[in-house]
């Protein structure tokens, strides 16, 4: 059997503004601004494709890369998980948000669009 989650695609870090949160973990900490876009900014870790993603609008929790988000949530309802919202589309392709039989979140996400296109000052251009 082919395992659902592949890997972190990124973390969630809620902020209560993202100014503040660009201010503690880029100009603090050292992490370079990848993207910024409607309330959230994907900031680089240093020895991983995984995103630090600072938001204003989500908790914090881990977000899992799978192939399809659909077959992914599809599965996991078939096994006890509960959708909490989705699967829907974002700018890169289709993301769900299940909670699984123990009660644990599971924002699962695919790139079937693409990915993000960043211009020079980290403002999100479109996708590729």
């Amino acid at each position: 059997m082919e395992p659902l989650l592949r890997y972190v695609d990124a973390v969630t870090m809620p902020v209560p503004d993202l100014d503040s949160g660009l201010a503690f973990c880029r100009d603090r900490l050292g992490h370079r601004l990848l993207w910024r876009h409607e309330g959230a900014a994907g900031l680089a870790l240093p020895d991983a494709e995984t995103e630090l993603v600072l938001t204003v609008r989500h908790a914090y929790e881990p977000n899992w890369k799978v192939a399809s988000a659909d077959d992914a949530t599809r599965k996991l309802t078939s096994h006890g998980a509960e959708v909490i919202a989705g699967p829907h589309d974002i700018p890169i392709g289709r993301l769900a948000v299940v909670r699984d039989p123990f009660g644990n979140p599971l924002v699962v996400l695919d790139s079937t669009k693409g990915r993000y296109q960043v211009g020079d000052d980290g403002n999100l251009l479109g996708v590729r």
